[in-house]
């Protein structure tokens, strides 16, 4: 997996500190490697249905023949969807994980401060 460009890192988690860059660069990285596994899967099931059915002589833009670049489309397809600001999953994930661990964004405490139950003030 390709290093994570810190550019798609939300501002408000860049001031949160580097344990939210941190949480953020991990929700990334999952988001990356559930993406690279569903277009794996994705170009697996089209190569096995090719191979049973020819409908249409106009096969000219898709080819599944195994050929040299067709093991590098799924990865290749993963880092243009993550490039392209990705599923929102890693958005989702870090927000979660940063109220469970107290990490500061959008008015969350940090660790050690004096919270009620679910985070709250007290």
């Amino acid at each position: 997996m390709e290093p994570i460009d810190t550019t798609t890192i939300p501002a408000d988690v860049r001031a949160a500190g580097p344990q939210a860059v941190k949480l953020y660069d991990a929700a990334l990285q999952f988001e990356g490697l559930l993406t690279q596994q569903l277009t794996q899967q994705m170009f697996d099931s089209t190569g096995a249905d090719s191979d049973s059915s020819s409908d249409s002589g106009d096969d000219s833009m898709v080819s599944t023949d195994g050929g040299p670049y067709q093991s590098m489309m799924p990865q290749a397809l993963s880092d243009s969807i993550t490039a392209g600001g990705g599923l929102g999953l890693a958005d989702e994930l870090y927000r979660a994980m940063a109220m469970r661990y107290g990490i500061g964004s959008n008015g969350s405490t940090p660790t050690g401060s004096t919270t009620g139950e679910g985070g709250e003030p007290q």
